[in-house]
């Protein structure tokens, strides 16, 4: 919790603008028992209406400043907890943005979506809370301690007995609430997670009849975080039963032995009442500090998660010197590569090496797993490789800045995403600054025109969260557009064209193989009739190349790729 101070820098002068306002605050209401003790003892045994009036009209007037000063700490308060609200939201998110896949499998989304908004929001609510009391409280604590010993210190004893019943009581609650905010917080990552898988795949768990398993996912899910907030919640109960027990105790042991030590001449009404409004404001100060208490634990759990995202350093950066691609524009050399995903037992590709350079088709086929799409995944640094060397232009990729290096990059993903928005919109993703024309022209060359001009709104069409209300086809030509604009010296399409009936496929490929005259395109895919007339084919078989060369060539010396044509076409295709 403490390592989060440091982002309240910002709010500097308004800190010491609340902590001023709440020191005022404090000694006003710390002011006031005196006060009235004198109308007590003065004016009203004596009868002195003049005397009354005056303190009565000091004690409205520091009343009125008290209160101000208090409602301006609240809302200095508030918008100091809520500014750094934002700015921690900001840097999680900008953080997170850093990190390599690796990163993200590490921490998982449903947790990174909790710890930027519930984990940060208990950050603010304590803040506020701190704000408002942290010095108020302890002041009024301790100046009520002075206050009341100054008006009788026989009596003051009463403290002796109970301050320690209290911070007792608090630090066991303390002790024992901890871990099960902590374990809450898990929980709610788990809540988390159970819900999203079920919203993003209720299309498969209809398909499969599995409701009734993904319900019972959930309410075991809740049922968890439920217990575990209720039994935070008794522990929690039981502080304030405490508090009001010994502070009403308290107030009787000051009242009987008040009244014995007024009997006896040792004190004045006045004062007992006024040790009596100090020894409340002590009690009250308390059950303030033990608010702050109740809220700590959770707040620190959320600290430490908050801090867990902000401490983890990407493994992917820049390096300290970048270097500057060469004169060669969209060159890639694939040297010796060796890459393994972490806690994997062998490689998922070993000692690639080969080059794709400007005006070539590249493409990479394969069986299910044998390192396709990771090695597609290396070129734009979304992992970093464990031996050889990769090189774009002649640079090796870890030593270009990742903006540089990805700005030469086309992708299209395996997995088509898009975001809620116009369709124009999600092309534009790719270059922002495209006019309407070359979005138009890159949707042409993607074969996406009529399926977009047939929509209610062309291209001012809303694509819903996720594309959801697009098909599979679509969503690849659409993705396919995204990169074309970008008009990138690199293009990276990753078995984006499986959902295209032949024909699209055919035509699709024609034209890309136009507009990309002058690039570098390495195309994963499953099809053989996609990579047939590439310039180069790349056959992986078990995270190694077992060929390289055209379709003929592969045919008599590939017997991988032989198997692969075998299964997917007939003899007559094949000659």
């Amino acid at each position: 919790m403490i390592k989060l101070v440091r982002f309240l820098k910002p709010f500097t002068w308004s800190v010491a603008a609340v902590l001023l306002l709440l020191l005022f605050q404090s000694l006003t209401d710390l002011y006031l028992p005196t006060l009235m003790s004198g109308i007590v003892d003065t004016g009203i045994v004596k009868g002195d209406t003049h005397y009354i009036v005056n303190v009565g009209g000091k004690m409205l007037f520091f009343a009125a400043v008290s209160a101000l000063c208090m409602i301006t700490a609240s809302y200095l308060s508030a918008k100091i907890a809520t500014g750094l609200g934002r700015n921690l939201r900001g840097m999680v998110f900008s953080r997170v943005e850093s990190y390599s896949l690796n990163e993200f499998d590490r921490m998982g989304t449903a947790s990174l979506i909790t710890r930027t908004t519930n984990d940060i929001n208990q950050i603010q609510q304590l803040l506020i809370i701190m704000m408002r009391m942290m010095i108020s409280a302890p002041m009024m604590c301790i100046g009520g301690i002075i206050m009341a010993v100054s008006k009788d210190a026989v009596l003051s004893l009463v403290f002796v007995v109970v301050l320690p019943v209290i911070a007792g009581t608090i630090l066991i609650i303390f002790r024992k609430a901890v871990p099960l905010f902590k374990a809450m917080q898990v929980n709610l990552d788990q809540l988390n997670r159970v819900l999203r898988e079920g919203l993003t795949g209720i299309r498969v768990i209809r398909a499969f009849n599995r409701l009734e398993h993904e319900n019972a996912r959930f309410l075991k899910a809740n049922s968890d975080l439920t217990d575990t907030a209720i039994r935070v919640n008794i522990i929690m109960a039981g502080l304030m039963p405490v508090m009001m027990l010994v502070m009403n105790l308290s107030s009787i042991a000051i009242v009987w032995f008040g009244g014995i030590r007024v009997d006896k001449g040792d004190m004045q009404v006045g004062d007992m009442m006024a040790f009596l409004q100090y020894a409340m404001q002590i009690m009250f100060s308390l059950i303030m500090i033990s608010f702050m208490f109740i809220m700590i634990p959770r707040a620190e759990a959320s600290a430490v998660r908050i801090n867990e995202v902000l401490d983890l350093i990407p493994e992917i950066k820049d390096a300290e010197r970048v270097k500057k691609a060469g004169d060669k524009k969209g060159f890639v050399e694939f040297k010796d590569v060796t890459f393994s995903y972490p806690g994997a037992e062998e490689p998922a590709i070993s000692d690639i090496s080969f080059t794709a350079g400007p005006g070539e088709v590249t493409a990479i086929i394969g069986g299910t797993g044998s390192g396709k799409s990771t090695l597609i995944n290396l070129i734009p640094r979304f992992y970093d490789i464990d031996k050889g060397s990769i090189l774009i232009d002649g640079v090796d990729v870890r030593e270009m800045s990742q903006e540089s290096l990805r700005s030469k990059i086309g992708l299209v993903p395996q997995k088509a995403v898009f975001f809620t928005g116009s369709i124009a919109a999600n092309i534009r993703y790719g270059r922002e600054a495209a006019t309407d024309e070359e979005v138009r022209r890159a949707a042409e060359i993607a074969q996406a025109t009529e399926f977009i001009t047939g929509m209610k709104d062309g291209f001012d069409s809303v694509i819903a969260q996720g594309g959801t209300n697009v098909s599979g086809g679509q969503k690849q030509r659409l993705s396919i557009a995204r990169a074309l604009v970008r008009r990138p010296e690199i293009y990276v399409i990753d078995d984006a064209l499986s959902a295209l009936d032949f024909k699209t496929d055919a035509s699709l490929r024609a034209a890309l193989r136009k507009e990309t005259a002058c690039a570098t395109v390495l195309i994963v895919a499953q099809r053989v009739s996609t990579v047939m007339d590439a310039d180069r084919i790349i056959v992986m078989d078990k995270g190694k190349i077992a060929g390289i060369g055209r379709h003929r060539e592969l045919l008599n010396t590939c017997d991988v790729y032989r198997e692969i044509v075998v299964s997917q076409l007939s003899e007559e295709e094949i000659a």
